[in-house]
């Protein structure tokens, strides 16, 4: 062999030698991961709205978010996982749900979706056959706008087929009920019951069975409670339901502390992966218990806000109106809060750290209570306490064009579920009148007051999927894709304003966003994986998109 050749292949050999030198050197370098997400198309929703390939998952927490062969080079994990060209979003929040009371639906008798009364009817029997057992017939869902007759139902066919056990029957909205007369009787209602905030419904001095607002709970207090088990049962049920379409945060809007107990339980035997916010029903135990306690807040659970019911619905003409409906004149539908207890309790809880989250669905009940929060948050001298202590307004629905506002004034957030909005639409506009609905679900103009607005969909009166939500805040159309061109297309929200409100803008709401909300270095590895990329996907192909992996703290919890 000459002198020349040898020397060639000694270069080869130490060439070799050296690549895999250094291979092995880049190995040893690599720090250890969970989880490696790469080959995607990664929305991290961050300030810059970064879009990525790859994410690195440690300890439940992103440890690095960038380009999948730098994430390679960089990082070996336990397990890897290739998305194929796939979307990769923050695991979605939905901003004001009831995730426990969900739950609970899915143990009864489920009315939604039903076409008639006699519908109903026919489900009641088949629950009843199913469940002989029950001492009370619950169910939930029903909604008489989705009928041919768009009147309340009455009690009398409940009557004829259950005489012998108490039926009630939640309206869709949650804020009316129908019960029968065994039900109304242990409840102690008659024709002389009257409620402060709530309707017993006559029709010629008769009951009809017909129950709005605060009198529900006559009904709903000779309920027999559930057992423990039976509450975990309904929450770790919901929670399943909720990982499949994407959810892994989710608002409480208005619990017990019972139930803020259980969660507690759940969390410390590890039994339970979806992150709660809890917000706190207002009675005067629980008043004085947490603000004594103080705000709670770990990884898995917030505890920091109330919520206050200002009205009713506007579905069930409970909700409260300036003037009266234009349906029914006889009515402006009324407050379910005592003024002067409001007064108190907003006056009480400003000198905290604690939010206050308060339903308002119509333009009088949205008027009290932003001038009753701005006497508190107001001023230029309390600049710094509006923008740190973001009280909220529910669902925020019929807002006077004076009052709007307000959201910027006082500092204040509005949280909206815009599949009420496709879903009352059809009928919306009877309820309101031609100029007043005008008015009604603005979310472009409340999003323009501060550059926020948190998304929910307040289930179980609307679907639990947040890609309807999604679709209905960017294309105002439901889910047959109708009206053409949107109803009132000019209040629907940018395709990056409504990412933001089912994630960072949701975490904002409730103090969150340093643990959650965007995928950045640091904060909590929660994250969805979708077959659609629906920032570019045509509005008619949101709603079919599907949900391939939900991750929550680097953790698979639903995998398709």
């Amino acid at each position: 062999m000459n002198i020349f050749r040898w020397y060639i292949l000694r270069l080869f050999a130490l060439g070799i030698a050296s690549f895999f030198c250094v291979q092995w050197q880049v190995l040893q370098a690599q720090e250890q991961a969970d989880l490696l997400i790469t080959n995607a198309r990664v929305y991290a929703v961050d300030g810059q709205f970064s879009i990525a390939e790859a994410v690195a998952v440690k300890n439940g927490r992103i440890v690095a978010i960038g380009s999948s062969k730098d994430l390679r080079t960089r990082w070996k994990a336990s397990q890897t996982l290739d998305a194929k060209g796939k979307f990769v979003y923050p695991g979605f929040y939905d901003a004001h749900a009831h995730l426990y009371n969900y739950g609970r639906t899915l143990q009864n008798a489920d009315l939604q979706g039903t076409t008639s009364f006699k519908q109903v009817l026919e489900r009641l029997k088949a629950y009843r056959k199913a469940n002989p057992q029950a001492r009370w017939m619950l169910g939930r869902g029903w909604d008489q706008n989705d009928w041919a007759v768009k009147t309340f139902p009455t009690k009398e066919p409940l009557d004829s087929l259950f005489p012998d056990i108490p039926v009630c029957l939640t309206r869709i909205d949650g804020h009316a009920l129908l019960a029968n007369s065994k039900a109304l009787a242990l409840a102690g209602i008659t024709e002389e019951t009257r409620v402060e905030g709530g309707l017993v419904e006559k029709v010629n001095g008769r009951l009809t069975g017909i129950v709005l607002d605060n009198a529900m709970d006559k009904v709903y207090m000779r309920i027999p409670s559930p057992t423990q088990q039976e509450i975990e049962d309904a929450i770790l049920a919901a929670e399943k339901r909720c990982f499949a379409v994407g959810l892994t945060s989710v608002a409480e809007a208005g619990i017990s502390h019972e139930i803020v107990e259980t969660y507690k339980k759940l969390y410390a035997e590890k039994r339970l992966n979806m992150r709660v916010y809890a917000m706190l029903t207002p009675t005067d135990e629980n008043v004085e218990r947490y603000l004594k306690q103080g705000v709670l807040q770990t990884d898995y659970l917030t505890v920091r806000s109330f919520k206050v019911l200002a009205d009713g619905a506007l579905g069930s003409r409970g909700a409260c109106l300036l003037e009266p409906y234009a349906d029914k004149p006889s009515t402006r539908g009324f407050l379910t809060i005592d003024a002067a207890w409001m007064e108190r309790f907003v006056e009480k809880v400003s000198k905290t750290s604690f939010q206050i989250n308060t339903h308002c669905i119509g333009d009088s009940a949205n008027r009290i209570i932003l001038d009753l929060y701005g006497k508190y948050l107001g001023g230029t001298d309390k600049r710094t306490a509006q923008k740190n202590k973001r009280w909220r307004i529910e669902h925020a629905q019929v807002v006077n064009r004076a009052d709007i506002s307000k959201f910027r004034e006082y500092g204040i957030i509005p949280s909206v579920q815009p599949t009420h909005c496709t879903s009352d639409m059809t009928w919306a506009g009877e309820r309101l009148g031609a100029e007043r609905i005008k008015t009604a679900y603005s979310f472009n103009d409340l999003y323009e007051q501060r550059g926020i607005i948190a998304l929910g969909s307040d289930f179980p009166v609307e679907d639990i999927n947040p890609l309807y939500g999604f679709h209905a805040a960017v294309a105002r159309q439901d889910a047959q894709n109708k009206p053409k061109g949107g109803f009132q297309p000019e209040q629907a929200l940018s395709r990056e304003t409504a990412l933001r409100g089912m994630t960072i803008y949701a975490a904002i709401a409730g103090f969150e966003e340093h643990l959650k909300g965007s995928l950045e270095v640091g904060k909590l590895a929660d994250m969805v994986i979708l077959d659609t990329d629906i920032m570019t996907a045509p509005p008619e192909k949101l709603r079919s998109a599907k949900v391939l992996y939900t991750v929550s703290g680097g953790k698979i919890v639903f995998k398709r």
